[in-house]
């Protein structure tokens, strides 16, 4: 059995996560896969923003910086360019990385930036009140949205590639071996490279969802979580409602690092 203690500060816990909320299962599986990688402690950094997403970092025993809302992409940017030997790992929920965040998030697409940025996208502002975000689906109640949701929701992953990421997958926390597999893959992709995890939220969007249990959430992620090739099969009408999970795009080109270097004269 693996054990996770080691990579615990254990003396932040208990954890503020609600009871059934997904975060657990990213956490254990992005532990799991620095430690497949062989990252050493001391030279990894985790970088978040503000969130329930964002409060991860307090509980891992790496090098971790808590910024503020929507800023952890220039922080790690800069972390990153100060000392490029660092394992550095960007993580936010959907408002956080979508909303005030959204700008550094386009930005660091077009810039291939080597980091990798983990996304967990439970459709809703969970640690605020239940406000809705910008990937909240259209009919959608949120405290912000009682009547429903009336704007059109981001698609993250769409987004990302279309504004230059050079890695782009997506998966959901129900999905937890292939999440382990896409992290491993998205952290030692050269350049920037972005991991949507669709999660659940059984208190902030669930109970007024449709959905107030956590299984229930579980139990939608793997019915409507289609595999890419699966789904690419599949037409319009069968497409309806569902989204591909899986690597969406994955390209080789040169990282900021790299044409910085030569900018510069050090390559």
């Amino acid at each position: 059995m693996f054990n996770y203690d080691r990579y615990l500060r254990k003396g932040k816990l208990p954890h503020i996560w609600c009871p059934g909320c997904g975060y657990g299962i990213i956490f254990k599986a992005m532990i799991r896969a620095i430690d497949a990688l062989g990252w050493d402690k001391n030279e990894t950094v985790l970088a978040s923003g503000i969130g329930c997403a964002s409060r991860l970092p307090g509980y891992a025993d790496f090098n971790t910086i808590h910024t503020t809302h929507g800023r952890s992409i220039p922080f790690a940017t800069g972390i990153k360019l100060a000392n490029p030997k660092l394992k550095v790992v960007v993580m936010g929920g959907d408002g956080d990385m979508s909303a005030i965040g959204g700008n550094h998030l386009i930005h660091a697409c077009r810039r291939n930036i080597d980091l990798p940025l983990v996304i967990f996208n439970n459709n809703i502002y969970g640690m605020t009140g239940g406000q809705f975000s910008p990937t909240t689906p259209i009919g959608k109640k949120a405290t912000t949205a009682p009547y429903g949701m009336t704007e059109n929701a981001f698609d993250i992953s769409a987004l990302s590639i279309a504004a230059g990421a050079s890695f782009v997958a997506r998966v959901t926390s129900f999905h937890a071996k292939q999440m382990e597999e896409l992290m491993k893959q998205a952290f030692q992709h050269k350049g920037f490279s972005v991991l949507e995890i669709i999660t659940g939220c059984p208190t902030g969007y669930g109970r007024r969802n449709g959905q107030p249990e956590a299984a229930d959430q579980l139990e939608w992620q793997r019915a409507h979580g289609i595999p890419k090739l699966r789904y690419e099969k599949m037409s319009s009408e069968e497409r309806e409602g569902k989204f591909s999970i899986g690597v969406l795009h994955d390209e080789e080109k040169p990282s900021y690092l790299e044409t910085y270097d030569k900018a510069v004269g050090l390559a």
